[in-house]
C-alpha cells in the first residue's frame, strides 16, 4: 500500500481545484473524476433543478468556477441548407456547414439557476471546411478556466481570453487547420500555471504551441510528424520534471514544458486517436479504438524512444474506446466503447476486473464518462444517462431517460449537481 501511494504521488495530473470547481474538460484532476457525488435517479424530470435552451450547435463540455458555468457554441447566421458540403473533400458525413457564416459565441450562466449572465460573440466568420454531420460542430473545443480568466478556443477561429465578467482581455488567431475528411476540430486547450498548451494535429503542418496565459504571446512551438488527432494533451509531473504527454497515431510523445524539448516517444497506437491520456501509479495511459486499437500503460521516468521496451508495462486491445476518454479512479481504469460496452481494468497490472459488459440497451457513445461518489455517469447518444456502480464488479444502478435528446458533450459534476449538455439543451440535476 505504501509503494502504491508513493507511485500515485509521482504522477498526478497538473491541474487541481477546490471542490466547487470543474475548470477543464476532464474535471478537477484531468482524469474524469469529480469531488463528491450526484443524484442516481433523475429521468422524466425527477430531480431536475433547471434546463436552458442553447442556441446554435456546440459539443464542448461546460466548465464551472464557483457559481458560474461557461460554454461555447457556434450559431449560423443563415440556415445550414445541406448536411454535407466542402467541395468534395469531406469523407462520409464530413464537410457539414462548410461555407456557412457563423457567430462563435461564449456563454456564462448562473449554475444554480440556469440564468444567462452574459454572452459574447468572439468572432463572426465563414469556416473554410466543415465538420462531421452527426458528431462534429464548430464549437467542440471545451474551454478552460483558472478562476481569474476564461479561455475559449475555437481552433481555426482563434483563442479568446475573457475575465469572468465577460471582458475580452486578449485574442489570438491561427492558420486554418486541414482535418481528415473534414470531420472537424475539437482538441481542448490545456492550462498549466501561467501557460496554455495547444495541439494542432492535422493533415499537414501539425504543431504544438505554448502561450503565455496572461498575454497570449507565443512562448515556443514545435513541429509534429502527425496526422489528424483529437486527443487532449495531459500535463504530469514526475521526478521533479513537468512534461506534456500528447497521444497520437504515429507516436505518443512527451515534451518538456520549459521549452518544448522532446523527452520521450513511443509508437503503438492506431489511427484517429481521440481519448485523452490519464496518469497515476508512475505511469501514463494512452488509448486508441479505431483501426489497430491499443491501450498502453507507459512507465514515466525514461527518455528517448520507448517503442518495444519494458517501459510499456502492459497493453490491451479489447473493448477500447474510439471516442470517449477513460476515467481513472485510484487503481481502476474505466472505459466505454462507442457501441456501449463498459470495461474496468486494474491500472497497475492490466488485468481486467470486467471487460465489454453490455449496458441495458445497444447504445452509441461519444460523450466521455464521469465518476462521482462511487458511481459512473454515462451519457449516450440515445437520450439515456446510465449510472453504473464503480468497483471490481459490473452493476447498473439506474437508467435515466431524456426523450429525443442526443448527448455528445461529457457530463459535469459539481457540489452535488450533475450538468448535462445535449445538442439542444443544458440540464442541471440536483436533489
Amino acid at each position: 500500500m505504501r509503494k502504491a501511494a508513493l507511485l500515485l504521488a509521482l504522477a498526478v495530473p497538473a491541474l487541481a481545484a477546490e471542490p466547487d470547481h470543474w475548470p477543464s474538460w476532464r474535471g478537477p484532476f484531468d482524469n474524469g473524476m469529480a469531488r463528491g457525488g450526484a443524484p442516481v435517479e433523475f429521468g422524466g424530470g425527477k430531480n431536475l433543478a433547471w434546463k436552458a435552451a442553447i442556441q446554435g450547435r456546440g459539443h464542448s463540455t461546460p466548465v464551472i468556477w464557483g457559481d458560474r458555468l461557461f460554454l461555447t457554441t457556434a450559431v449560423p447566421t443563415k440556415p445550414v441548407a445541406s448536411p454535407t458540403g466542402g467541395g468534395g473533400r469531406g469523407g462520409p458525413g464530413g464537410g457539414t456547414a462548410s461555407g456557412v457564416e457563423h457567430r462563435f459565441v461564449v456563454l456564462c450562466l448562473d449554475r444554480l439557476t440556469g440564468k444567462v449572465l452574459w454572452e459574447r460573440t468572439a468572432a463572426t466568420a465563414t469556416p473554410h471546411e466543415g465538420y462531421h454531420m452527426r458528431y462534429g460542430s464548430f464549437a467542440s473545443n471545451s474551454p478552460v478556466t483558472d478562476g481569474k480568466y476564461l479561455y475559449a478556443f475555437f481552433g481555426s477561429r482563434g483563442l479568446y481570453c475573457y475575465d469572468l465578467d465577460g471582458k475580452l482581455i486578449w485574442k489570438k488567431e491561427f492558420p486554418p487547420m486541414r482535418m481528415k475528411l473534414q470531420f472537424g476540430e475539437g482538441a481542448a486547450p490545456v492550462l498549466d500555471r501561467d501557460r496554455l498548451l495547444l495541439k494542432f494535429d492535422q493533415e499537414e503542418g501539425s504543431f504544438l504551441a505554448a502561450l503565455d496565459a496572461r498575454s497570449g504571446k507565443e512562448l515556443w512551438r514545435v513541429e509534429r510528424d502527425e496526422q489528424s488527432s483529437w486527443s487532449q494533451p495531459l500535463v504530469v509531473e514526475h521526478g521533479g520534471r513537468r512534461q506534456l504527454v500528447v497521444s497520437a497515431t504515429n507516436k505518443t510523445r512527451t515534451y518538456d514544458l520549459a521549452g518544448g524539448k522532446l523527452l520521450w516517444e513511443c509508437a503503438g497506437l492506431g489511427a484517429n486517436v481521440i481519448p485523452a491520456p490519464v496518469a497515476a501509479n508512475g505511469a501514463v495511459y494512452v488509448m486508441s479504438g479505431f483501426r489497430n486499437p491499443n491501450l498502453m500503460a507507459l512507465r514515466l521516468g525514461r527518455d528517448g524512444d520507448l517503442t518495444g521496451t519494458d517501459a510499456i508495462l502492459w497493453t490491451n486491445q479489447r473493448g477500447n474506446s474510439y471516442t470517449p476518454s477513460p476515467v481513472l479512479d485510484g487503481d481502476k481504469l474505466y472505459f466505454v466503447s462507442d457501441n456501449g460496452m463498459l470495461s474496468c481494468i486494474n491500472a497497475s497490472t492490466g488485468q481486467p476486473h470486467y471487460v465489454q459488459q453490455r449496458l441495458p440497451k445497444p447504445y452509441s457513445f461519444k460523450a466521455s464518462p464521469v465518476g462521482a461518489g462511487g458511481r459512473l455517469y454515462l451519457a449516450t447518444e440515445n437520450g439515456d444517462v446510465v449510472v453504473a456502480k464503480m468497483g471490481e464488479s459490473f452493476e447498473v444502478l439506474a437508467t435515466n431517460t431524456f426523450p429525443d435528446q442526443v448527448f455528445i458533450s461529457s457530463p459535469v459534476v459539481v457540489d452535488g449537481s450533475l450538468y448535462l449538455r445535449s445538442q439542444e439543451t443544458l440540464y442541471c440535476v440536483r436533489q
